[in-house]
């Protein structure tokens, strides 16, 4: 299954040095996954030749206009482009009321389903499931409801070795040793051992989105082992004071938090507009945690098998 990042936008509060609002796009073979919505999303969207229809879900992780602004035109978008799919947006419930507000004042009848599912809750909770992936929702510490999301890969099967198959067997015994279950005779002795005619399947993959929050060490056990964080980096060390009072982390302590978590490797974003050129940000986290990365906008960061 392909598994991979597209960055949309990466600035904090407003567009500015070429930078647009948080945004990013979640590719999972057919199924994409719209992580936030800033100011210019579905134009970023253009810029890098994907095609809005094929979204059919909608991460939104609180209500600062930085990470929702673009929800609606995008929308909008939609459905002057005929969709008929239903697409289904997770977001705080405030949301609700604001885009049924917007909608219904330029009496806008959409031409698909739109399904609205809230969150509320405290703690980890598994918000979403198909036969591919699990999505969880987290708070976070951001002074407004806010939530991060981690998005899982489901157990893979067995992998076949195609060397070793014998002439003869059959399809439903060749899937039930992809289950990892032995293929058995009528008297219960063993006809194929999966461990003689499997492989170990290949590992399932994991990608963590913590959003505008404060250090908090909370996070460390939910995204443990992610094999790609995301984590906000607003501020460097310079302005550590202002990261506590507006909740918001330093670079320094999203390094922290994902060598804490163990995780395989850190992307950094949600810029402050102070930092024209966010180099430094990198290497202030880099001291801690070297597999960290900058985003840059059109960036994909691939999760491989």
């Amino acid at each position: 299954m392909i598994f991979s990042l597209k960055i949309l936008g990466n600035n904090s509060a407003i567009p500015a040095h070429e930078r647009h609002p948080t945004s990013q796009l979640l590719m999972l073979d057919n199924r994409y996954v719209l992580i936030d919505c800033g100011e210019g999303a579905q134009i970023q969207l253009s810029r890098f030749n994907i095609r809005p229809g094929r979204i059919k879900t909608v991460l939104i992780s609180h209500l600062h206009g930085d990470h929702y602004f673009g929800l609606i035109g995008l929308i909008s978008s939609m459905h002057l482009f005929s969709r008929r799919s239903k697409l289904t947006i997770y977001a705080p419930p405030e949301l609700e009321e604001i885009l049924r507000i917007q909608l219904r004042a330029s009496e806008t009848a959409l031409a698909f389903p739109l399904e609205f599912i809230p969150l509320t809750h405290g703690g980890n909770k598994q918000i979403f499931e198909d036969e591919q992936i699990t999505i969880h929702a987290f708070p976070l510490d951001h002074g407004i409801r806010c939530y991060g999301f981690l998005i899982k890969e489901k157990p893979k099967q067995h992998r076949i070795n195609k060397e070793k198959l014998p002439d003869g067997i059959l399809i439903q015994e060749i899937l039930q040793l992809k289950r990892g279950e032995d293929v058995l005779h009528e008297d219960g002795s063993i006809k194929y051992a999966a461990k003689d005619y499997t492989l170990p399947p290949r590992p399932s993959r994991s990608y963590a989105y913590c959003s505008d929050t404060r250090y908090d060490e909370r996070l460390v056990p939910i995204i443990r082992g992610a094999d790609l964080l995301y984590h906000e980096a607003t501020f460097g060390n310079d302005m550590a004071d202002r990261a506590i009072v507006t909740h918001h982390s330093t670079a320094a302590q999203a390094a922290t938090i994902a060598k804490m978590a163990g995780v395989k490797k850190l992307i950094l974003g949600h810029y402050s507009t102070r930092y024209k050129d966010p180099t430094p940000l990198l290497n202030e986290a880099r001291e801690i945690f070297p597999e960290t990365y900058l985003t840059s906008e059109g960036d994909t960061f691939e999760l491989k098998a």
